[in-house]
């Protein structure tokens, strides 16, 4: 299942008054890590989808909203909630770990 794609347009649609939590994976075509933890979120969003929105914003292709809220390290996955950031995930993490990580977030 391929994630929804936001961009610097759509994000507040999108994302910021979306009716249940969402899950942006900040990325970018040239980072292998990105690459590397997209298979995961895929599977999560198909699993769970009932529960978070996951949806992915190439940070290249969308500066204003990667300035707005990323500046860490890619990967970032932040998770937005009523309009704001409720939980922050950093780097390349196994399925499983990102499921404990969202666990506030989806019923396993």
């Amino acid at each position: 299942m391929a994630l929804k794609t936001v961009t610097d347009v759509s994000f507040d649609e999108d994302v910021l008054k979306s009716d249940k939590p969402v899950l942006v994976h900040f990325w970018a075509e040239w980072s292998g890590p990105c690459r590397q933890i997209a298979p995961s979120l895929e599977a999560i969003a198909a699993e769970h989808g009932d529960q978070i929105e996951i949806v992915k914003l190439n940070i290249d292709q969308n500066p204003k909203t990667a300035a707005r809220y990323r500046d860490l390290p890619i990967p970032v996955l932040n998770v937005y909630q009523c309009g704001r950031v409720v939980k922050t995930i950093v780097g390349t993490k196994p399925k499983a770990s990102i499921e404990r990580e969202l666990a506030a977030f989806i019923a396993t």
